[in-house]
């Protein structure tokens, strides 16, 4: 079994085709099944989608698939809101460019309540990616880069905007593990391209804190190449997570099986990574301790 921890609802990004979101959602849905994901923890609403009511009622059209968790904004939202999502089926969050370090204290409110309520914090790590992939491509010698470049530039993609790399970083959830011990969180990206260290580093010490292996081909090269896997970040604390688009999530899945075999991983090790650490963060398996 699989459990996609890091699963956006779908968006259309191409203006000039008109498709319903319950249409995307299937075809989702679909590429999921197809893949041989059993879960997936869907990111859903706020000021990335549609409303929280209309996206948790398209999820529940494949309930036995997704668990719902919902975008937020902590600099707009606090622990009542958090609540009022809950009651609504929301089973957990995901917080992403904010206009202040994750730990401000003016955020606590937000992660008092998700501690409370046992809804897990998936927080984007890093710098935000999107566009074109400058480490692997270039418009001046990829057509298909030179494309999705202009297409991004119609849809006023390149825009000012307030976020920051520094603000979303490993040691900030150092800060929040240690001001809520009980608050089950996922820091996205291995931490995220340039912050591996810190994200092992926080993952040695702190019991709650998970890492996704999302974020594409540069990612999973740097995880090979510098041991991250089972050495540096130790297999209980690790999760699967596509991230990516309806025809790209069967790749995805088979280059991991294809890097857990490299890695010559127990079959445990590699079901704890594939399903069973999430399925643990977010209430559906029984965590288990070494009895002597």
């Amino acid at each position: 079994m699989i459990w996609d921890v890091h699963c956006h609802f779908p968006r259309n990004w191409d203006p000039s085709v008109e498709v319903e979101a319950d249409e995307l959602l299937a075809r989702r849905a679909d590429a999921l099944r197809s893949a041989g994901v059993t879960r997936a923890s869907l990111l859903c609403g706020g000021r990335f989608g549609l409303p929280y009511e209309e996206s948790i009622a398209m999820a529940r059209r494949h309930e036995d698939l997704f668990v719902p968790s919902a975008m937020v904004d902590p600099d707009e939202i606090t622990g009542r809101d958090v609540r009022r999502l809950h009651e609504m089926g929301y089973r957990g969050l995901k917080i992403i460019g904010t206009r202040r370090d994750y730990d401000d204290r003016r955020y606590f409110t937000v992660y008092e309540a998700a501690e409370l309520l046992r809804m897990p914090i998936l927080f984007h790590l890093g710098v935000i990616g999107g566009g074109v992939d400058y480490s692997i491509t270039h418009p001046r010698r990829d057509a298909q880069a030179a494309q999705t470049m202009q297409r991004m530039r119609d849809m006023g993609r390149n825009f000012l905007r307030d976020v920051s790399a520094i603000r979303m970083r490993p040691f900030h959830l150092d800060t929040i593990a240690n001001n809520f011990p009980d608050l089950r969180i996922i820091g996205a990206h291995l931490g995220g391209t340039g912050n591996y260290d810190e994200a092992a580093s926080v993952a040695r010490w702190r019991h709650n804190v998970l890492f996704d292996m999302s974020g594409g081909v540069t990612i999973e090269r740097h995880a090979m190449d510098r041991d991250l896997i089972g050495k540096e970040i130790g297999v209980e604390k690790l999760v699967w997570g596509s991230d990516c688009q309806d025809h790209e999530i069967a790749e995805h899945v088979k280059r991991f099986e294809i890097l857990f075999d490299q890695l010559r991983l127990t079959d445990d090790q590699t079901e704890r990574m594939w399903y069973r650490n999430a399925a643990e963060l977010f209430g559906e398996a029984e965590p288990t301790t070494a009895v002597e």
